[in-house]
C-alpha cells in the first residue's frame, strides 16, 4: 500500500474510533483553566505534565510531553482565549496516546519513538477565563512576537528557542463565515504555511509546512469534501506564526471554521484529532517528503462569501414603492456573565444585491413582502408573564414582540420572542445593523416569522441557544 493510501486508511480508522478517545469532560467550548487542571493531573504514562509558565493573572500554564525521540515537535492551542476547538482535540489525543491494544499501537509507537511531542493546551488561560481573544493585558498575543509584552507570548518564544522544534502547530479558530474561495461552501478547516518574509519565499522550512498540509488536506477531504481552504499568506511581521517560521521551525497553522449545525464544534474537534495525528505519523516516517508543494497552492483560499442567513429577492416597501432586496443576516454569540454559555444576538449585516454571496441557510423570498412584526398591545411586568399567554396563537397572528417594564431583570427568553425593555423596534421595516425580527408574507398569508434572525424554533430540550432576544 502506498504511503498516501496508508494515511487515508489510518485517518478513516481514527475518525471512526474518535468517540473512544473523546474527553467526555469537555462538552462545550467555554471551559476554563480550572476545568482542564484536573484533566491534566489525571494524565498517566507515557505522558508527563509540567508547569512551564504563568499568565499575567498567575494562572499556571502547563505543557504535556510525550515520546522519547530526538525530534522535538511543539503544539499550542488557545493562544486566543476564545478559540478552544483544538484544545478539546488535544485532550482527545492525550487519551489516544495513553491507550493500547486497540489496533493503533503501531501508530503510537512510531510517534513516541521517533519524536518528543510537547503540547501546550491552553496558552492564554486569562483569555479563556473571559472567553475572549486577547490576554488580560488586552494585547492580542499573536501580534506580540516582537515586543513580547505578554508573559504568555514571551513563554511561547522561550519554548521555541529552547526546544528548537522541527515542526510547530499553531492551533486556532476562525470565523464560521469563511467560505472556500468564492463558493457557497463553508471552510470547515483552513490551513496555512506561514510566510517568513515579505516576498513569501519558500525555503526548506516552509516547504515542509506545505508538504504536511498537503497530506492533512488529502485525508480530511474524505470527510469534508470541498470544505477545506487555505489562509491568506500575506506576511505579518508581528505574528508568531510568521516569526516562528522565520526562526527555523516549520509552522503549520490550523484554523477551525464552521460546520453547519455544530455550534460547539464537536465535528471539527474530531477533524483536528485526525489531522494532527496523521501529520505526526507523516513526520515520524518521513512520508510527507513525497508531497508536491503544487498541491498546497491548489487548495482554494479562504473567501468572505457567506452570511449565516441569506434571504433572496424579498420585497420591501419604501415610500409606497416596492423594492426588491437580498438580506444578509449574521448570528453573533453573546456570552453570559459566567462566560460558560451563550445566546445569539443577530444583526442585519447587508441589504441590496447580494447575488455574489451565499447563506449557510437560504430562503428564496421571491413573491414575498417583508413587513414589521406585530407588538403585543400590553406591557408585561416581567418576562415570566409570557407563560400566561398563548404564544403559538400570537405567533400565528404575527405578534412576536413584547414590551417589558424597565425595572425587570434583562434575561434572554427561552421562547422565540423579541423582548423590548425600552424604546421601540428599530426602523420599520428594515435597516442595517438592526436585530432581524420581521415577517415575510405572501399577500395576507404569513409565510415566515423571523425572531432574532431565526425562523426555525429550537426545542429547549436540544440544549442549544434559543432564538429569543432582548433589546
Amino acid at each position: 500500500m502506498s504511503s498516501a493510501l496508508q494515511a487515508q486508511d489510518i485517518a478513516r480508522r481514527l475518525f471512526d474510533a474518535h468517540d473512544t478517545f473523546k474527553e467526555k469532560a469537555l462538552t462545550h467550548r467555554r471551559f476554563k483553566h480550572a476545568d482542564i487542571v484536573p484533566l491534566l493531573n489525571a494524565l498517566g504514562k507515557p505522558l508527563s505534565v509540567s508547569p512551564v509558565g504563568e499568565s499575567l493573572e498567575k494562572r499556571t500554564i502547563y505543557a504535556v510531553k510525550a515520546g522519547t525521540g530526538a525530534t522535538n515537535i511543539l503544539l499550542w492551542s488557545q493562544m486566543h482565549g476564545d478559540e478552544a476547538t483544538a484544545t478539546m482535540a488535544l485532550f482527545d489525543i492525550f487519551n489516544f496516546l495513553q491507550a493500547k491494544n486497540d489496533g493503533f499501537d503501531e501508530l503510537r509507537q512510531s510517534i513516541l519513538s521517533q519524536m518528543t511531542v510537547h503540547f501546550v493546551p491552553m496558552l492564554n488561560p486569562d483569555g479563556a477565563e473571559r472567553f475572549q481573544r486577547r490576554t488580560a493585558t488586552d494585547i492580542d498575543m499573536n501580534r506580540d512576537a516582537l515586543r513580547l509584552q505578554t508573559p504568555e507570548g514571551a513563554l511561547l518564544k522561550q519554548l521555541q528557542q529552547t526546544l528548537k522544534p522541527l515542526v510547530g502547530f499553531n492551533l486556532h479558530d476562525q470565523s464560521p463565515r469563511y467560505s472556500v474561495g468564492k463558493t457557497g461552501k463553508q471552510a470547515v478547516v483552513s490551513f496555512l504555511a506561514t510566510a517568513y518574509d515579505e516576498d513569501r519565499n519558500v525555503n526548506d522550512v516552509r516547504q515542509r509546512s506545505m508538504q504536511l498540509i498537503v497530506g492533512m488536506n488529502r485525508v480530511l477531504q474524505q470527510f469534508i469534501p470541498g470544505q477545506i481552504a487555505r489562509y491568506d499568506d500575506e506576511f505579518e511581521p508581528r505574528a508568531f506564526g510568521d516569526n516562528i517560521q522565520k526562526w527555523g521551525t516549520t509552522l503549520i497553522l490550523i484554523e477551525s471554521g464552521g460546520y453547519k449545525g455544530d455550534s460547539e464544534k464537536m465535528a471539527i474537534r474530531r477533524l483536528n484529532f485526525v489531522a494532527i495525528l496523521t501529520a505526526l505519523k507523516e513526520i515520524a516516517d518521513g512520508s510527507y517528503k513525497q508531497e508536491p508543494i503544487a498541491d498546497y497552492q491548489a487548495i482554494p483560499e479562504n473567501g468572505r462569501a457567506l452570511f449565516d442567513v441569506l434571504i433572496r429577492n424579498a420585497t420591501v416597501m419604501r415610500e409606497g414603492r416596492p423594492v426588491m432586496v437580498d438580506i444578509g443576516i449574521n448570528h453573533n454569540e453573546v456570552s453570559d456573565g459566567a462566560a460558560r454559555t451563550f445566546q445569539y444576538k443577530s444583526v442585519v449585516e447587508d441589504i441590496g444585491d447580494l447575488s455574489t454571496f451565499y447563506g449557510i441557510e437560504e430562503i428564496d423570498a421571491t413573491g414575498l413582502t417583508l413587513v414589521p412584526a406585530k407588538i403585543y398591545p400590553e406591557t408585561l411586568d416581567t418576562a415570566t408573564d409570557l407563560a400566561k399567554l398563548d404564544l403559538p396563537a400570537l405567533r400565528r397572528d404575527g405578534i412576536l414582540v413584547f414590551k417589558i417594564r424597565k425595572s425587570s431583570k434583562k434575561e434572554f427568553p427561552a421562547q422565540p420572542v423579541h423582548l423590548l425593555y425600552e424604546g421601540d423596534l428599530p426602523a420599520q421595516p428594515l435597516q442595517l445593523e438592526q436585530i432581524p425580527t420581521f415577517l415575510l408574507k405572501k399577500g395576507d398569508q404569513l409565510q415566515y416569522q423571523f425572531v432574532n434572525g431565526f425562523w426555525k424554533e429550537v426545542p429547549s430540550s436540544a440544549g442549544s441557544p434559543q432564538n429569543g432576544v432582548i433589546d
